[in-house]
């Protein structure tokens, strides 16, 4: 190995070490309902969720409960965007009229985002259009990671709370994993990688894809 890779090795566990404990603080902070320099933006927005949805932030779920609400979230999560792929050629934002994914293909795709796997055995340009990368596969790389997290949480739930049968809410839990954890982390990385986002955008991907169809009609030919 060069020199460079272990300089990056041990660059990337420095920092893991140097960010460990303040993130570990704020997570906990969040988690366990205490105050937190994001409450002002993030906690009006948490408050309209409930409103909206029905959910009683103050419920305590027993682990059954849960594990129960955690595996249909994701059954449905999964089997909607099993749909939307198996559908696409018939929905809107498919300028480039591309055919329905494959059924094996799309239920790996699916089973592997809702799991935050992430998984791919395909060439995302080509396979699957814009409503679907962001219905679909944006959306998983977002909220698969917000139940994992929750998971983490209840899990920790378990081993400390003892005299408790209770390991918290599933949907509060991925609420705040989402607003409080995971938006800042996005909205940062838009930010920082916005400049370098260009080649992804639909003009320029059609300007991409342009040559390949040129030389397909002519090798047809």
């Amino acid at each position: 190995m060069t020199a460079n890779g272990w300089f990056q090795i041990c660059f990337f566990f420095a920092l893991i070490l140097v960010c460990a404990k303040p993130l570990g603080l704020y997570m906990a902070r969040v988690f366990e309902r205490e105050r937190t320099f994001a409450d002002r933006i993030f906690r009006p927005v948490e408050r309209l969720i409930y409103r909206l949805s029905g959910i009683d932030e103050t419920h305590e779920m027993r682990w059954t409960e849960y594990a129960v609400v955690m595996l249909l979230f994701s059954l449905v999560t999964m089997l909607v965007t099993y749909a939307i792929e198996r559908l696409q050629h018939l929905l809107p934002l498919n300028p480039q009229h591309l055919a329905a994914v494959a059924p094996d293909l799309a239920l790996n795709t699916a089973a592997s985002f809702t799991t935050n796997t992430n998984w791919q055995s395909y060439v995302p340009e080509t396979t699957m259009s814009y409503l679907t990368q962001m219905l679909t596969l944006a959306y998983h790389n977002f909220f698969s990671a917000s139940v994992g997290i929750a998971l983490a949480i209840a899990f920790i739930r378990g081993i400390s709370r003892r005299e408790s049968k209770t390991l918290g809410n599933f949907w509060v839990d991925t609420t705040r994993a989402s607003l409080w954890c995971c938006s800042p982390r996005a909205s940062s990385t838009l930010y920082f990688s916005s400049p370098r986002s260009h080649p992804k955008l639909p003009s320029l991907r059609h300007r991409q894809t342009r040559p390949i169809a040129i030389c397909n009609h002519h090798r047809h030919r």
